[in-house]
């Protein structure tokens, strides 16, 4: 059971995280709408190498922090803060990146897995969204990392991003054709989803207070 949760919450977060229109799913989408399928997978295989490790590396790390109590709270709040400025960024940026495919054509030379680790290694925004989600979930205990257990925490997050990213690349291509949705759907209420759990979090923050009193 405890390997099934590790799986299933590591697939939720990597999911949402992975949906906003970016400049990785732009990239893959500019792949797959200019070859096939097969070479958006070899990307996608490069994108989630080097997310692998960043989890891995960042679950350790938040693993240590958590054996202290006292850095329960600290990180509770930072993780509201990070999540609400996610929301944020999120939807300031929305009506920004709906004509940005373009800038990615020049990516297009390089092979498609080694296009996939470069583009990943230089998303540094995934090492702060990787460790606050790793603290509150170690923290919480929604996550169990003894006896190799957080392996498949990893693999959760793995497939999560896989599965994402193909949901939001595929919508993008059926939205071009059809033309039944805006390509920047997703990229415009995403923001909902992190303010959603934001405000989740606020909750659990007041609610812990109110406990110690």
């Amino acid at each position: 059971m405890k390997i099934l949760k590790n799986i299933l919450v590591g697939f939720a977060v990597s999911f949402i995280g992975s949906i906003p229109l970016g400049y990785l799913n732009l990239f893959g989408y500019q792949i797959y709408s200019a070859s096939d399928f097969n070479q958006l997978n070899l990307y996608l295989l490069g994108v989630l190498f080097v997310e692998a490790i960043v989890i891995y590396s960042t679950l350790k790390l938040s693993s240590k922090v958590a054996m202290n109590p006292k850095w329960k709270n600290y990180i509770s709040i930072f993780s509201f803060i990070f999540l609400l400025g996610i929301a944020i960024l999120t939807y300031n940026s929305a009506s920004n990146e709906s004509n940005s495919l373009e800038k990615y054509n020049s990516y297009l030379s390089y092979s498609a897995i080694i296009s996939g680790v470069i583009l990943s290694c230089l998303n540094f925004a995934q090492i702060p969204f990787w460790m606050s989600w790793n603290l509150y979930l170690t923290n919480e205990k929604y996550i169990f990392i003894e006896n190799k257990k957080e392996l498949f925490y990893v693999l959760g997050t793995v497939m999560g991003t896989y599965f994402g990213m193909l949901a939001i690349i595929f919508s993008i291509q059926a939205a071009k054709n059809k033309d039944y949705i805006s390509p920047t759907f997703f990229s415009k209420y995403i923001w909902v989803i992190f303010l959603a759990l934001a405000i989740f979090q606020l909750f659990q923050i007041v609610r812990d207070k109110i406990k110690t009193k």
